[in-house]
């Protein structure tokens, strides 16, 4: 960083100079992007800032701000007590703040009141052109977990009904990200992990009409200001056959086809994406998943299902071994080259690298080189067509409560820009006017001339079968496998 603060062009500037268009997004949650962070009081003194800012109704009304709930402001109290003491250490030296940050400024610390965006904001409305949502957009969260605090006429805890929906904290996101010229992207409208546990009370006639039913509510009630959609989610078992989760047992295999299908009759307008997990790399660590993928995707469109392109996951784990292995870049381009050949967008739809399983002097190594080369990969192909990470803050992710505390983002805690940043970015740079496509990173071959293989700096030793006995048809999501 230069010593006026001047640290290069933000992420949504340099695609914007890409020689195709990209999307470059992420995941984004409602709480941290209305309401400050603990350590944005304790800075400012709980002082409210009366100076004039173009953007003075980023943050939510009061009385919007005050149904956000504050399971997601901290992740627990060893985490809070590390940005207290950072945030004491450095709120004797912090210099006089800016309304608006110069263009290609690093991003910093200033004062939050209810007219000044969150830093989660700020952060996210400079660096981003697109945001998906996180949570709130998923079945039961938008109407089965309503209702769990709630009492019937009888004082006795409200059962979930169906047709319930509060679209609240979905709204708030859609709304703040159209005002500021971002894409949205809907996440997502069938995952039976996050589906009502009340359908495997439903005969299959009740399960298809109440899945018919909620794709039509939730995209209608979206039309017009979301329009691209993760139709289904993580349908596939680890072995690439079809997951035997709730809407397979009652409805068959043909499920799939038949949400696509309502869909695209709910807004005939809109972009359908299938999503799926551990099927980034083509003849990889998840060789079956992978191609399984593939299959299904291919006899989607042999039976003129409507879907127009596909996300591959890439949560990675950069200590994992055996089908937990990060792809190489090579493996990542084979597999968006045979996706883009049906005919289908790809992109790389919930980013993170996780990397509190190696030793601490590799954790940036590795992190950065992940981001930056299977960017790079992925950005050679021309069906591909964007980014999009699952949060960009380590303050705020989901990693630390599903795996293990964990850095797996390119900000840290305190919104500062970490080596994986910088790796993204050079990927992003890569498809720019002057830029070299492929960017020197081995495309053609997992080693490079002196025999070494990709990632030999950081990768793990291990067995690569050592996780080959998982059951057929097992519909766990990744996190309990």
């Amino acid at each position: 960083m230069y010593e006026d603060g001047i640290d290069g062009d933000f992420l949504k500037e340099v695609v914007a100079n890409a020689i195709k268009k990209i999307d470059i997004g992420a995941a984004v949650l409602p709480n941290p992007l209305f309401r400050p962070d603990i350590d944005e009081h304790i800075i400012c003194g709980g002082a409210t800032d009366s100076s004039d800012d173009d953007d003075d109704d980023d943050a939510a009304d009061d009385d919007e701000q005050d149904v956000w709930q504050d399971d997601d402001l901290l992740d627990d109290g060893k985490r809070r007590n590390r940005i207290l003491n950072d945030t004491k250490s450095t709120k004797t030296t912090q210099t006089e703040q800016t309304d608006e940050p110069r263009e290609g400024r690093a991003p910093e610390r200033y004062s939050t009141s209810p007219k000044i965006p969150t830093r989660y904001a700020r952060t996210l409305r400079n660096e981003f052109n697109a945001v998906v949502i996180e949570h709130h957009l998923k079945w039961a969260p938008m109407c089965v977990e309503l209702c769990a605090n709630e009492m019937d006429a009888d004082g006795l805890p409200s059962r979930p009904r169906l047709g319930r929906y509060d679209f609240h904290h979905a709204d708030a996101i859609v709304d703040w990200a159209i005002k500021h010229n971002m894409k949205v992207k809907g996440h997502v409208l069938v995952w039976h992990v996050t589906s009502p546990q009340f359908l495997e009370e439903m005969s299959p006639e009740e399960v298809r009409e109440q899945l018919r039913r909620h794709i039509f509510t939730t995209m209608g009630h979206f039309r017009g200001r979301i329009n691209v959609w993760d139709v289904v989610n993580e349908a596939l078992a680890p072995d690439g056959t079809l997951a035997e989760n709730v809407f397979f047992r009652k409805i068959g295999p043909g499920y799939i086809e038949d949400c696509f299908r309502w869909a695209h009759q709910a807004d005939p307008d809109a972009i359908l994406l299938y999503n799926d997990n551990k099927v980034e790399g083509m003849n990889g660590p998840n060789k079956e998943k992978a191609d399984g993928f593939y299959h299904l995707l291919a006899s989607l469109i042999k039976k003129g299902v409507p879907i127009h392109g596909c996300g591959i996951q890439a949560h990675f784990n950069a200590a994992g071994t055996g089908n937990k292995r990060v792809p190489t870049p090579r493996m990542v381009k084979n597999q968006i080259h045979r996706l883009g050949n049906l005919g289908l967008t790809v992109n790389i739809s919930e980013m993170d690298v996780r990397v509190s399983q190696l030793a601490p002097n590799l954790r940036q190594i590795a992190q950065k080189q992940i981001y930056h080369d299977i960017i790079v990969a992925a950005l050679t192909e021309p069906a591909f067509d964007g980014i999009w990470l699952w949060g960009f803050t380590d303050r705020h992710t989901w990693v630390t409560h599903f795996y293990h505390d964990d850095e797996p983002l390119i900000f840290d805690e305190l919104y500062e820009r970490k080596d994986a940043y910088y790796g993204l970015r050079d990927a992003l740079f890569s498809i720019t006017q002057g830029g070299t496509i492929g960017s020197s990173v081995m495309l053609d071959s997992d080693e490079d001339d002196d025999g070494n293989r990709w990632g030999h700096e950081w990768m793990q030793p291990g067995l690569e079968d050592e996780f080959s006995n998982i059951a057929t048809g097992d519909d766990r999501p990744d996190w309990e496998l």
